[in-house]
């Protein structure tokens, strides 16, 4: 049997899991600016953030509703849309992966994944 065809990782999870698992780790991204996790599911967010990026450059309400949907989270989408994507200079590439050593338990490789560009987000009171 062959695999053409087939995109993305399944990481030994069901399809429900696997969503779950990657709208988790796209909302820390959107959030903290950086995380460290394994190498393979870095990669894989990568994909699917960098399209979301996308989205939120373009703006508008129905954009907006589309990232609602995909991050399951309106503070998330809300962050991306309004500070995060104006920051961004660049059409593509705007995420980053990096080695970060292997893991103490199973011997995993881990990458620190990030935002190419500086953003800054101000806090309001």
């Amino acid at each position: 049997m062959h695999r053409h065809g087939y995109k993305g990782r399944k990481f030994g999870r069901e399809t429900d899991q696997r969503r779950a698992l990657t709208r988790g780790l796209m909302c820390s991204l959107i959030t903290h600016q950086s995380i460290t996790t394994t190498t393979a599911r870095a990669k894989e967010i990568r994909r699917e953030t960098e399209k979301l990026i996308t989205i939120a450059k373009k703006g508008g309400l129905a954009n907006r509703r589309l990232l609602i949907s995909r991050l399951n989270s309106i503070e998330t989408a809300d962050l991306l849309i309004d500070k995060i994507a104006p920051q961004i200079k660049r059409d593509s590439g705007y995420l980053r992966i990096e080695r970060a050593g292997y893991r103490k338990g199973d011997n995993t490789e881990l990458s620190e994944i990030s935002f190419v560009d500086d953003i800054e987000i101000k806090e309001d009171k």
